[in-house]
């Protein structure tokens, strides 16, 4: 055990899993299992204090967590997480995929939620050592990926609505297949009527539990009209779309320009958000980060002027969207099939982070 100090890496002391699962196991779980239902051997943990600090680092086998029936994450939502996938590349080796961007984020989050911040060199140093015990969970089939879950919480015992004093680190792997198993699909977008994602001044940029439990219900709507995912419109005028349950939008226009929503504060700063803005940019396109209302998105959708929209994030990379519904409108975009600017761009993304095109960006980074 040795306290954490600022630019210095510190060590994950590793206690390996007495009984790890075998190759044969190891085969059949990771096989076509639901996205996120699998996890590997170990998990990667650390302990703040305000006494001491960040300490206790440690790779230890995965279980389930102990924690006091009054610890603040399970009474006032004191929690902030990320997602992040490690690539085995055609050579074996592994790589992630800007994973200082998720290390920014998860501190930026956890200042929202008044917890104590990881440091960068904390977090890459996790995962590193969870994967030097865990690397053969890193599958090699296409499209296929070992997901990073890193999170921490709130786990003082106290009633009183104040921030806690002692924090949990925790970092878990799950084995994933391809989001989409049969190819990928255009989706169906449901517009959420009468609920809100975030509102101004809210947790809206942050990435924490409490977020995503705002977004299950209108989803369950969603699934309830036939679509697959939710949108959710601003707080404030119910007037302008801001993004899906848990992906960020975009609309490629007949112009060729891109249009996607400003990051107010509202809005989750996605990771893939980012590398797709950056992407279209190095190809010469046009991306406009702007106010779209919903109005002018169906309008333009109805009238041509909006030829493609997509979704996109960490799990299902780039996602094309079919159509638009809500209570007063059902319009399909373009003719209802992948557009060609949506999936180029997916394949150029997924390219770099397989290892199947050159990373001019400097995006991939090896571990191991």
């Amino acid at each position: 055990m040795s306290d954490s100090t600022i630019g210095a890496a510190p060590t994950f002391a590793v206690t390996p899993n007495p009984a790890p699962a075998s190759a044969e196991e190891r085969a059949r779980r990771m096989d076509s299992q639901p996205f996120g239902t699998v996890f590997s051997d170990h998990l990667a943990k650390a302990t703040w204090t305000a006494e001491r600090g960040w300490h206790d680092h440690r790779v230890e086998p995965f279980g389930d967590l102990v924690l006091h029936p009054g610890a603040t994450v399970l009474h006032y939502g004191q929690q902030v997480f990320e997602g992040l996938k490690a690539y085995r590349w055609a050579d074996g080796s592994i790589r992630l995929f800007r994973p200082e961007a998720n290390a920014a984020r998860l501190a930026t989050s956890a200042h929202r939620m008044a917890l104590a911040p990881l440091p960068e060199v904390d977090f890459m140093a996790s995962v590193e050592a969870l994967l030097s015990v865990d690397e053969q969970w890193v599958p090699s089939a296409e499209e296929t990926s070992l997901y990073l879950r890193p999170m921490l919480i709130g786990t003082e015992p106290c009633l009183g609505v104040r921030a806690s004093n002692t924090v949990e680190y925790v970092l878990l792997a799950s084995p994933v297949g391809a989001y989409f198993p049969n190819g990928v699909k255009p989706v169906s977008i449901w517009v959420a009527q009468g609920y809100h994602r975030a509102g101004n001044g809210g947790t809206g940029q942050a990435k924490t539990a409490g977020n995503y439990a705002a977004s299950l219900l209108p989803q369950q709507q969603a699934a309830e009209h036939g679509c697959d995912q939710v949108l959710f419109l601003d707080a404030a005028r119910d007037t302008y779309i801001e993004e899906l349950g848990g992906m960020n939008v975009f609309a490629v226009r007949r112009d060729g320009t891109i249009w996607t929503p400003r990051v107010t504060g509202t809005i989750l700063e996605g990771v893939t958000r980012s590398s797709v803005i950056e992407l279209l940019r190095s190809e010469g396109r046009e991306v406009i980060e702007r106010d779209i209302s919903l109005t002018e998105l169906r309008e333009g959708i109805a009238d041509g002027s909006v030829v493609e929209a997509f979704a996109c994030g960490t799990a299902a990379v780039v996602t094309p969207i079919a159509r638009l519904v809500s209570p007063d409108h059902d319009v399909v975009v373009g003719d209802g099939g992948p557009g060609t600017v949506t999936m180029a761009l997916r394949q150029r993304l997924t390219d770099i982070q397989y290892g199947r095109a050159d990373d001019a960006l400097g995006w991939m980074r090896r571990v191991g």
